[in-house]
């Protein structure tokens, strides 16, 4: 947190190295947002790739109040919702679908464990986007139903709602293995 706040004040003066040192301490945890979000690797490297040039270009307007990671969480999420406000709304077959998760160690990874991330992977691609915005923001990244809905222009009721009818229908979806 110290360093998040140092590393944003020398990135306020224009430095480059800040920039370097956020990008490369948040891209992976943005990445994998990003990619449950929009179910294509493309796409999500490109809004993440989008937030850090935006963030060093409007550096000197920022004013971080909470944390650095859930601010950049949720500058990710707004992209998103962005890219897909200005496409027409598509969806793509469960298997065709490109959703990407944890890399599985290899050959010593047990097959049991494989099918129930692939499962979680599947159930989470079924749900509306706002839901499972709310769900990847606050169970991934750690945001807050508040920080959520005042980064979404929504009362924090609509958040927990969100939330709520997200974590029922994995529920549903998976048989009742979610546990909240």
């Amino acid at each position: 947190m110290l360093e998040d706040k140092l590393l944003v004040w020398r990135l306020k003066r224009g430095s480059r190295p800040a920039l370097q040192r956020i990008y490369e301490k948040y891209k992976n945890d943005l990445l994998g947002l990003a990619i449950t979000l929009a179910h294509d690797r493309a796409t999500a490297e490109d809004a993440v790739h989008d937030v850090f040039v935006s963030l060093f270009e409007y550096a000197d307007k920022l004013q971080l109040r909470d944390n650095l990671k859930g601010y950049l969480s949720s500058c990710v999420a707004n992209r998103l919702r962005n890219i897909y406000k200005s496409k027409p709304k598509q969806t793509l077959p469960l298997d065709e679908a490109n959703v990407a998760g944890p890399a599985l160690p290899g050959p010593d990874c047990l097959a049991m464990e494989a099918e129930k991330i692939e499962r979680i992977r599947r159930a989470l691609a079924q749900l509306p986007y706002a839901q499972r915005e709310v769900l990847i923001l606050h169970l991934h990244s750690g945001l807050r139903f508040k920080a959520i809905a005042a980064s979404q222009g929504v009362s924090i009721n609509t958040i927990q709602s969100r939330y709520r009818y997200g974590l029922d229908k994995l529920r549903i979806l998976l048989n009742g293995e979610v546990k909240t």
